[in-house]
């Protein structure tokens, strides 16, 4: 037998982490690792964040599962959070960020096709969009390199240019139901929106009567300095797919929409069996009761501000390696000159977690808790790594 017991389809980087200490993993063998990558923006507090620690014990001495054929009352608490602030009136919650996506796509679907229109089922994406990896959403987001092998394509996606409105009018058809967007595109190399164009994607929805869906699971729950990046922009979406940092580190998803969009996800519609359920939704809750407190959010902004302040100088420095800083409050993309996985693995030798993305960008996507200590370590080891590789 050839094949591993874990089914091989990840190239896994060969270290074995152990614990970790806030912005920092301990490896098996004793090594540190200044983490810039938090488990692909998952863990927004950091390593054992003591608050999420506590909230996730006390949760697992009382109850782990009852199934959603009962009240939970963790989720109840959560989605009005949720709702109270956010543009949101309802929340459906799952396990992940793919699963929120679908959630999505069906309530979209279902909006225009309980009121008689059948034909109205297409959602229009744009390209370097990534959605997840169920059929529907690899298909949604259009990358080859994901639909290879996977054939036939889900049917009822239509890409056009990213940031391009006068492509997103052109692709409009009678048979079109929503509009999916990420305000930053994460895994397509950290791209991020213009405003105007998040506005214009609004206007356009109201125009045709379309349901307008942003997709936060890597850009939301702080990450830019908002509770939700499309937040920046003034402008309020009709649904809006939420994961990753939601949970802390606990597989968590939600799919948030307003009344007018969920109007017609009745019971036996949509549903999951581990989705909500009380682990899940005290690890949430306690991420919340952080995230929320007076100050957070414009902490991040700030200690974005340091960090930017102090990464541009180095990129600039190393023009061999580095091309530009772009990017949202802690949600980074270091473009590169040289193919971006040597340069995340030369950074992983000087202790440094990044993580790669599309368009051969290098994402730095911390934990929202890092300081001015975590900031000054993590770009001096830039510095190192830039040095060496463009000697």
């Amino acid at each position: 037998m050839t094949i591993t017991a874990v089914m091989p389809t990840y190239a896994r980087t060969d270290v074995v982490f152990d614990r970790g200490e806030g912005a920092w993993l301990i490896a098996t063998d004793g090594r540190r690792f200044l983490d810039f990558g938090a488990g692909i923006a998952v863990t927004a507090l950091g390593h054992a964040h003591p608050h999420l620690v506590a909230a996730l014990k006390a949760q697992a001495e009382k109850l782990w599962h009852c199934s959603n054929l009962y009240r939970i009352a963790g989720q109840e608490k959560l989605a009005q959070r949720l709702v109270d602030n956010s543009f949101a009136d309802t929340v459906f919650f799952c396990n992940s960020g793919a699963e929120a996506m679908e959630c999505a796509i069906k309530t979209a679907r279902r909006f225009h096709q309980a009121q008689g229109a059948k034909h109205k089922y297409r959602v229009i994406t744009a390209r370097g969009a990534f959605h997840g990896r169920t059929l529907a959403t690899i298909s949604a987001g259009g990358q080859e390199k994901h639909l290879d092998g996977f054939a036939p394509r889900v049917e009822g996606f239509d890409q056009v240019a990213f940031g391009n409105m006068n492509e997103m009018r052109a692709a409009i058809t009678p048979q079109t139901a929503a509009i999916v967007v990420e305000p930053i595109q994460g895994e397509g190399g950290i791209v991020p929106a213009d405003a105007d164009y998040l506005r214009g994607l609004r206007t356009v929805a109201d125009e045709f009567g379309l349901v307008l869906i942003f997709d936060e699971v890597q850009c939301g729950l702080g990450r830019t300095g908002k509770l939700f990046a499309h937040e920046w922009a003034r402008v309020k979406p009709d649904i809006v797919a939420l994961a990753k940092g939601l949970g802390g580190g606990f597989p968590v998803g939600a799919c948030l929409a307003t009344e007018r969009a969920a109007k017609f996800m009745s019971a036996g519609t949509h549903g999951s069996t581990f989705g909500g359920n009380p682990l899940a939704m005290a690890a949430a809750n306690a991420v919340l009761d952080v995230v929320l407190a007076p100050g957070f959010l414009e902490k991040v902004t700030t200690t974005a501000e340091k960090l930017w302040s102090k990464l541009q100088p180095v990129v600039a420095k190393y023009p061999k390696v580095f091309g530009q800083v772009r990017g949202k409050g802690l949600m980074i993309g270091l473009t590169c000159k040289i193919p971006n996985g040597d340069v995340v693995a030369k950074l992983m030798a000087h202790g440094l977690l990044s993580v790669v993305g599309g368009d051969n960008v290098v994402r730095l996507l911390p934990p929202l808790i890092i300081g001015e200590a975590e900031i000054d370590a993590a770009v001096g080891m830039i510095d190192k790594a830039a040095a060496e590789l463009s000697a």
